[in-house]
């Protein structure tokens, strides 16, 4: 890779990293602000348009869980970003249909990114649910 490339590489994943701070601030208008208009989202929860599905979920997650993201590890290569997390939250508000236990869990997340000039045009994510449930269960 060349120094642009390089250059990109640097650019995207400062936008992740950006994604990542917004992400666990719950900030929801910045944390838009990162995705091309047309965004799509892929996620263990369901895909599709940002606004119409991630947005939606993003939103509850925070809400039942208070979950927070650390970059364990991040590459990337002209215009894609690869992130590794370590995910913790606390279960504390209900989640579709389960009542909250107020245990708290630590796991594994990934995410991969296609970047466009600098935002996110699509994200697909993967996390250890099996482990999330097993800590979290009453």
């Amino acid at each position: 890779m060349g120094d642009e490339g390089a250059a990109t590489g640097e650019v995207n994943k400062e936008t992740v990293r950006l994604y990542v701070a917004a992400f666990n601030a719950g900030d929801f208008g910045r944390l838009r602000a990162l995705f091309t208009a047309d965004a799509v989202i892929q996620g263990v929860l369901g895909w599709g348009n940002i606004d119409e599905v991630a947005m939606p979920v993003w939103r509850d997650l925070h809400a039942a869980y208070g979950l927070n993201l650390t970059i364990e590890d991040m590459v990337a290569e002209g215009n894609t970003v690869a992130a590794r997390y370590t995910e913790r939250g606390t279960f504390r508000a209900p989640f579709r249909g389960s009542e909250p236990t107020g245990k708290s869990y630590e796991l594994v997340a990934m995410e991969w990114f296609e970047m466009k000039d600098g935002k996110i045009a699509r994200r697909w994510g993967a996390r250890d649910s099996a482990s999330m449930q097993r800590q979290l269960a009453p």
